[in-house]
Order: C-alpha cells, then structure tokens, then sequence
C-alpha cells in the first residue's frame, strides 16, 4: 500500500498529495529543494515538453505539468513505483504518458524532444552509469534545453559532449544540477 508523502507545491495542482511507492525505494526530493529548483527553471517550465527520468511518484513531472508545462512522460522501471505513479498521473489530472522499462531502453528508441528532463536516479547507480545516461538524453533535447540532475553531493560529475553546468546547487547530502545543451562547436 503506498502512503501519502509529499504534495505538489504550486501552480494548478498546488497541494494535491502524491503517493510514493511502498517499500522505500524511492528517494524523492525534499520540498526545499524542489521549491529551488522550480524557483531557478521559473517561467522555462511554461509551455515545456519535459522527461522524468527515473520517475518515482512522477512528482518532478507533475510539479512541472502543475506549473504549466505542455507534456510529460514518464520513465520508470519498478512495477511499484509505476503503480504509484499511475496513480498520481491519474489523480493529478493533467496528463502525462507513463513508459515502463529501463531508462537506457528508452533513450535508445525514444524519438520525442524534450525541453526540460529530470534525471533523478538511485544513488547506488554509478557515476559512470549516470553520465551514460546523460550522454543518450542529448540527442533527445531541443537547442537550449535544461536538464536537471539530483545526485549525492560532490560526487564530480563529467558532463558528457553537448551538455554544460549552467548551475549547482546542495541540499544537505544531494546535489541538484542543472545542465544545458549547447549549441554545436
């Protein structure tokens, strides 16, 4: 059975609560933090096609949807999690397509573009894994795209070709950063 844990901070979903996945596999993001991260992407989220990677309870996703993004979808492996997240989506009501699997699964044969992604994954994933994955989110974001990282803090992160820091930021143990594509050389 999932529990209520956090809640959607603004916009038209403002204090919806979400439901997280039973079991405790899932590391959502504090409110503070969430709260600073949409006060920096601000009116960027307006209008935007964004990617959840490593969803969770979706509440990265659905806080941009609330916040007036266009689109969602979401990626998520855990049957758990997808169950919860289903709900969520649902509950929510502004849309949003949920995409069961892998992440590296779908960056593979994703065609979509994306203006905004988060990528929130396990802290047990490596370092190595995670710059992978950033790596097959380039193809995948429009000119001028945000992609916005949560990891254990001053893990030294190497974004790959195409993706600069644009800004970091520390909440106790974790670190959110946000990168942007660049342009080509």
């Amino acid at each position: 059975m999932a529990v209520h844990l956090m809640r959607v901070i603004a916009g038209l979903a403002k204090g919806r609560r979400l439901l997280a996945p039973p079991g405790g596999g899932t590391r959502p993001m504090t409110d503070r933090a969430r709260e600073g991260l949409f006060s920096s992407l601000g009116d960027g989220v307006v209008g935007a096609r964004v990617l959840d990677l490593y969803a969770g309870s979706g509440s990265l996703g659905l806080e941009a949807l609330s916040r007036g993004a266009a689109a969602a979808v979401f990626v998520e492996r855990s049957r758990a999690a997808q169950r919860a997240l289903r709900a969520n989506v649902a509950a929510v009501g502004l849309g949003g397509e949920v995409v069961p699997g892998e992440v590296e699964e779908y960056l593979e044969r994703a065609a979509g573009v994306f203006d905004l992604a988060f990528v929130d994954p396990p802290y047990a994933l490596p370092l190595a894994s995670v710059e992978q994955v950033l790596g097959g989110l380039v193809r995948l974001l429009a000119e001028g795209g945000t992609v916005v990282l949560h990891r254990r803090a001053g893990e030294g992160l190497t974004p790959p070709p195409g993706l600069g820091v644009a800004g970091r930021r520390r909440y106790g143990d974790s670190e959110i950063t946000r990168l942007v594509k660049e342009g080509a050389p």
